[in-house]
């Protein structure tokens, strides 16, 4: 298998709103990949978001962009070290802005919570012991 990397490229209304929204949270930004169109928001080092100003996200694609708000485009789900974490980083969206859009999962080896940014985009965050998992 080969080592690849993830750009998962989002539609925003406003990039320097984005910007704050996710600081808040504690990610960086490729300054290389940064412009008043698009922030490049460092997940991991293999994974990033490019967060692009509505009107050039349309140029890269023929079909209307959605509305995260209303309708669900993707979910994206980011794993995370301890079931702390994935409370410390809902409550960091809480206080930057973001909204909580569903209760916490539990399924007892699978621990999970959601939140949605300014822009309505759904981010999954969970915590998987495996060695829990029913039947290991």
């Amino acid at each position: 298998m080969r080592h690849q990397k993830i750009f998962v490229n989002l539609p925003v209304k406003d990039v320097e709103r984005s910007k704050r929204f996710y600081a808040a949270m504690g990610y960086e930004f490729n300054p290389q990949f940064s412009n008043e169109q698009a922030l490049s928001m460092v997940i991991s080092e293999d994974i990033y978001a490019m967060l692009l100003a509505e009107e050039f996200f349309q140029t890269f694609t023929p079909r209307k962009i959605s509305d995260a708000h209303t309708t669900t485009e993707v979910l994206t789900c980011l794993s995370c070290e301890s079931r702390a974490e994935v409370d410390a980083l809902i409550e960091k969206a809480v206080a930057a802005g973001g909204t909580v859009p569903r209760a916490p999962q539990d399924m007892g080896f699978m621990y999970s919570q959601a939140y949605a940014d300014p822009d309505g985009h759904m981010w999954e965050l969970m915590y998987m012991d495996i060695t829990q998992f029913p039947g290991a």
